[in-house]
């Protein structure tokens, strides 16, 4: 796949090149990361908006929260980076790693925490928002502020998969790819 938009060149502004040697931590930059460094505002505005701190969630809610979110919207390249550098540190394995591309909140694999995360990601991704019935259910289970969290990013990671669709970014050499369906996914 090409890139529709050529990714920008070393060497980087002074701020974009500190914030890129402080997120990958030695190794290149992602695609995604120098195509928005392309525009040194966009770049920063980007970068700030990011929720990989720690906050409301577990390192591990967070990542199932990105890791639907972007399945549901098919972007196999931010799925693929986030799985190659979290799922193993956040103990999210094959059988769960395949339910998010190709199952649902039902399988077994879920607490049932972390089914209402996978719940609410299909809810926003099909209707835009969440009904009062899940809502109460998510209430229950999690602060007002981890729920803020968890809504801003499903929608983060939305647009994160907007951008690497359209502009066909090339997935990355290293990263994971979306696992095949099963046999008996296929047969259903």
């Amino acid at each position: 796949m090409t890139a529709r938009i050529t990714p920008a060149e070393p060497p980087f502004d002074p701020a974009i090149d500190e914030a890129l040697t402080a997120i990958m931590r030695g190794k290149p930059p992602l695609r995604l990361f120098t195509t928005v460094a392309r525009d040194q505002r966009l770049f920063h505005r980007f970068f700030n908006g990011g929720l990989l701190d720690r906050g409301n969630l577990t390192l591990r809610q967070r990542e199932i929260v990105i890791d639907r979110t972007t399945a549901l919207c098919g972007s196999e390249y931010e799925w693929g980076v986030h799985v190659t550098a979290f799922a193993a540190h956040v103990d999210l394995g094959d059988t769960e790693l395949h339910s998010l591309v190709h199952g649902g909140p039902d399988d077994p694999c879920w607490t049932d925490e972390e089914r209402l995360l996978v719940e609410m990601c299909d809810s926003l991704h099909r209707i835009s928002s969440i009904d009062d019935l899940l809502w109460r259910r998510l209430a229950a289970a999690f602060t007002d502020e981890a729920l803020i969290e968890s809504i801003m990013l499903a929608g983060l990671y939305t647009m994160v998969s907007y951008l690497t669709n359209a502009l066909s970014l090339p997935l990355e050499d290293d990263a994971a790819r979306f696992p095949l369906p099963s046999v008996a996914s296929v047969l259903d």
